[in-house]
């Protein structure tokens, strides 16, 4: 059986960062608490309501399940997982001994800022206030708190239990120090950081959400059909899943938000984001969140059709 608490994890478990909390329950901040207390550490994972709470502790439940029927986990272990997240629908004075906090709220900036004020007001002074964003500028949402040396990107990929990169993003003033033990606690986690620097998309998004745009834009001007521009990316790149069912899964809207984001943090029109795009998200055709994007996954993932839009 896979033993998750190595040396280097105890380590810096007892010595240095011990208590976790973890901001939005949603896919990504359920995924992040799901993972921090598989590796021992407990973990107060927050949300605004007590229906959000509950999903997300559903969606840990049934993804450690998975675990134990892989055999990555005993029943014990995942007992154990389990009984390390508290939950609670406030940012307040219970977070007061947290050594580190992600946030994975929405992809939106006003929210991310009340969200880092709040935890600036209540959070130690020695806490490292870490976001999950794919896009925002960390410079940009230190300067909300009192602490930019401690504060820093943490942006894990999805299903974060699954994926072994964390994109580790230095903001401005982000300390060495800070970087480091964000770095080592990612090694913890027995995932990979790789540490880059602050600038719109940082490495995956800059590189990423162009290729899918233009993917879009080959699907919008008729150059080749949904199936047929991600089977040339599977087959022909290696690509584990083609740009269009990928957008799918990352959500469409969130694919539009963060072409936005390099379209005004580089003034440049490469980063426009496709007429179709922009179209299907006020369609409210996200991809699987809503059931339908460039595919159909009314019958359910596994049995995704091209949707009736693009046949």
């Amino acid at each position: 059986m896979h033993s998750f608490l190595n040396a280097r994890a105890l380590r810096l478990n007892r010595n240095e960062m011990k208590k976790i909390a973890v901001i939005g329950a949603g896919t990504m901040g359920n995924g992040i608490a799901h993972t921090f207390a598989q590796f021992g550490f407990p973990v107060i994972l927050v949300d605004v309501s007590d229906a959000a709470l509950s999903k997300g502790i559903q969606a840990i439940t049934q993804n450690l399940d998975r675990q134990v029927q892989k055999g990555i986990l005993t029943e014990a272990q995942k007992t154990e997982t389990l009984a390390r997240i508290s939950t609670q629908t406030q940012i307040d004075e219970r977070l007061s001994d947290r050594d580190l906090v992600v946030e994975a709220a929405s992809e939106n900036f006003q929210i991310k800022s009340a969200v880092f004020k709040q935890l600036d007001q209540h959070c130690q002074s020695s806490c490292i206030l870490a976001s999950n964003t794919s896009s925002i500028s960390i410079t940009r949402i230190a300067a909300e708190t009192k602490r930019p040396t401690n504060v820093i990107g943490m942006h894990f990929m999805n299903p974060v239990p699954v994926m072994k990169l964390v994109e580790i993003i230095n903001g401005y003033s982000t300390s060495a120090e800070t970087s480091r033990l964000t770095v080592e606690l990612s090694e913890a986690l027995q995932k990979v950081p790789v540490v880059v620097n602050d600038y719109p998309g940082f490495v995956a998004n800059k590189i990423l959400m162009p290729m899918i745009n233009e993917a879009i834009i080959t699907l919008q001007e008729g150059v080749a059909g949904v199936q047929e521009i991600d089977t040339v990316m599977k087959l022909g790149m290696a690509h584990p899943m083609g740009p269009l069912q990928l957008a799918d899964f990352i959500g469409l809207d969130v694919c539009l938000s963060i072409l936005r984001v390099l379209q005004d943090g580089f003034g440049n029109p490469k980063y426009a984001p496709s007429p179709l795009l922009v179209n299907m998200v006020m369609a409210n055709q996200l991809g699987v969140k809503s059931g339908v994007g460039f595919y159909d996954y009314s019958a359910g993932i596994k049995q995704a059709r091209v949707a009736d839009q693009f046949a």
